[in-house]
């Protein structure tokens, strides 16, 4: 063995001390036995227990064999909602427009708002080369969409000027407010306000009001609109429709509203001001705070934020969520404005990949986010720990492609709106799947 050591020189120091050489390897020797005996035995025991319930921890379904979390806890509604043909006359050739939010008031009574409609497309047309935009560029393509519906249509304000399509062909402004009753026919059309809305963005009901009034927020008008619950009467108004700013009168491109109690509201505002501002149920603004940041991902002071685009409470701790998308943060404060704590989303640039498109706090006590980037919906403990995430991009049924709006019902369905392919989805909980990965249900309320 001593013969052995000069192959190694690092050990020849320690030649000279024979015995002491030798007691040196016995306790290594000893030492390195008892540990690789332990991690033995511990990775038998772990092993063991992961055996118990196979998948336990990880799928949905725990014990599933083969297949994939595709939808995660849930499986799609098929056919919901129906063609707008079956609900609607004159709607052969019409469907579903950018689709911004989705509210369930109920299982019966779902709200949508959308960007008016656009022309129904039948049959997939054969692949073309496009010489003229550049080389080897042919359209459409294999598993890929033939339009983005943002690009489809105008906003509200920009249906007169030229370029932007053909109305009547390729799109109309009308059917922006819709609601949708259990078996995916719309039940109501809330047309007569259609001449309003320049991108109808957000739409919400407050669990703490028993008349159930519609708040609908409209980004492009820089306006919120208070609506009675079967749309007959305009009630308020804040902002100044047409009329951008900074004012207490004037919005600036607002995003999502939300409620704490049955007397405090908060808006985000929004995709180009840097505030959030709280409200009375009168529209008596109570505080606002937050100023411009850096984004690009760089911004890192509290209060600072670009592109307040999400916003959502926790009643129970009264404490607000605020989506600083541009840099991929929420950062959350007291029900004044007061700073708290913050965690990310992602770090480096916004779209590569993750943007965080919007999210909600449910009564689970999890933060849910769309994340239009992975394409994923994407759960969070309200310390921020990651829990769950699910999702596909894809135009079948339940793919996602840009969910901007969420929301969930008394009966454990969860409902989406994209804006990329212009489509609400209907998701209902599979069998034995786990609730840990659900989205809750909505804070219970008065009605």
């Amino acid at each position: 063995m001593v013969n052995d050591l000069y192959r190694y020189p690092i050990l020849v120091p320690y030649m000279k001390g024979g015995v002491k050489l030798m007691n040196y390897f016995r306790q290594r020797s000893l030492f390195l036995g008892i540990s690789l005996s332990a991690v033995f035995l511990l990775g038998t025991h772990y092993k063991s227990i992961a055996q118990e319930v196979p998948g336990d921890g990880f799928a949905a379904i725990p014990g599933t064999r083969g297949g994939q979390d595709t939808f995660g806890p849930y499986e799609v509604v098929p056919n919901w909602p129906k063609p707008m043909s079956e609900s609607l006359p004159d709607h052969d050739e019409w469907t579903w427009s950018v689709t911004m939010d989705v509210f369930a008031e109920s299982p019966d009574r779902v709200f949508l708002i959308q960007k008016g409609e656009l022309a129904l497309i039948e049959e997939r047309p054969d692949s073309v080369w496009l010489p003229e935009l550049g080389r080897g560029l042919r359209y459409p393509n294999f598993r890929l969409p033939l339009r983005q519906a943002g690009q489809g249509i105008p906003n509200g304000d920009q249906l007169d000027e030229p370029g932007r399509g053909r109305p009547g062909i390729d799109w109309r402004w009308t059917h922006c407010v819709v609601v949708i009753d259990r078996d995916g026919y719309i039940s109501e059309a809330w047309t007569q306000w259609d001449h309003l809305w320049y991108r109808p963005h957000d739409i919400e009901i407050s669990p703490y009001d028993p008349d159930k009034h519609v708040w609908i927020v409209d980004a492009d008008g820089h306006f919120v609109s208070k609506f009675t619950n079967d749309g007959s009467e305009l009630v308020l108004t804040l902002g100044t429709p047409g009329e951008p700013g900074e004012s207490d009168n004037h919005f600036r491109r607002p995003t999502f509203l939300v409620f704490m109690d049955e007397n405090t509201m908060y808006l985000a505002d929004g995709y180009d001001n840097t505030r959030v501002i709280k409200y009375d149920m009168d529209g008596n603004i109570l505080a606002q705070w937050g100023e411009l940041g850096v984004g690009g991902g760089q911004e890192t002071r509290p209060g600072y934020w670009n592109n307040v685009h999400g916003i959502a409470v926790n009643p129970t701790t009264r404490q607000v969520y605020v989506n600083d998308r541009d840099n991929g943060r929420v950062q959350i404060f007291d029900e004044d404005g007061n700073y708290l704590d913050e965690w990310q989303f992602w770090s480096g640039r916004r779209g590569q990949p993750s943007d965080i498109h919007s999210f909600i706090v449910t009564s689970d006590q999890k933060l849910w986010a769309a994340d239009q980037g992975t394409h994923k919906i994407l759960g969070y403990d309200l310390d921020g720990h990651f829990v769950y995430s699910w999702g596909s991009w894809g135009e079948y049924p339940g793919g996602m492609w840009g969910v901007h709006g969420m929301s969930t019902d008394k009966e454990g369905n969860f409902y989406t709106a994209s804006v990329n392919n212009g489509r609400i989805q209907k998701f209902r909980p599979r069998e034995g799947a786990n609730p840990d990965f659900m989205v809750g249900k909505p804070w219970s309320g008065v009605w």
